[in-house]
């Protein structure tokens, strides 16, 4: 038992800053998982142990609160015999009462005992239940710390692929751009060119239309005045 004490204590007494900087120089929560593991074993060790000494506790209260009372019943039926001389009865009965007595007051001295290792029991049971709850606690900041460590790689690495584009110097960001502007160029001049073609094919369609008309015209001028003659 003495033994068992001793690891709920080590438990109880851990430097909760000593145990979240291991995990944090490992970037891993196992560290304060095996703690919790080791935590939860004991406790649940150390409940099963704190019920066999409660129950004890309860048994000894009630046989010295039993032999007790008989102690106390027996101190007055000793007056009662003295008063009426039976002296023979009365030594008897002291003799029982002395037993009676030596027995409550053994019996006290157990309750006590095993009463104040209880009251230890309970005590280290709820030390050991704010360890386990303060590490689990910091177990969700641990990993909050890693989600955000590697949030924080991610973003480096795509700052660095961004940042090498700055590595170019401005000879070569500038020869960049006069080659779009040079292909931009290029582009609006075959559109220029296509709009052009399309425009003198209008324009000439549209003049050979007109002289057509006008020599029409001058047929069917012509072709009266000749008429009329």
């Amino acid at each position: 038992m003495a033994s068992f004490f001793e690891k709920v204590r080590t438990l109880i007494n851990a430097n909760l800053h000593s145990i979240v900087d291991r995990a944090l120089e490992a970037n891993s929560p196992q560290v304060l998982d095996e703690y919790i593991r080791q935590a939860e074993r004991n406790l649940e060790a150390l409940e099963d142990s704190a019920a066999t000494v409660g129950g004890t506790v309860k048994t000894l209260k009630r046989k010295y609160e039993e032999f007790a009372a008989a102690a106390e019943k027996l101190d007055r039926d000793i007056d009662t015999l003295i008063m009426r001389g039976k002296d023979d009865l009365a030594a008897a009965a002291q003799g029982e009462l002395n037993t009676k007595q030596q027995l409550a007051q053994e019996y006290y001295e157990q309750w006590q005992d095993q009463k104040k290792q209880y009251d230890q029991m309970l005590v280290m049971h709820r030390q050991l239940q704010s360890k386990m709850s303060a590490i689990r606690q910091e177990r969700e900041h641990l990993l909050a710390l890693i989600e955000l460590a590697e949030a924080k790689k991610v973003t480096t690495k795509t700052i660095k692929s961004l940042d090498g584009l700055s590595s170019f110097n401005d000879n070569e960001i500038n020869g960049i751009a006069q080659r779009i502007r040079t292909n931009l160029d290029k582009e609006d001049a075959r559109l220029e060119m296509a709009t052009r073609n399309v425009a003198d094919e209008i324009d000439e369609a549209v003049r050979g239309s007109e002289v057509e008309m006008q020599l029409e015209e001058r047929r069917r001028r012509l072709l009266g005045s000749s008429s009329d003659e």
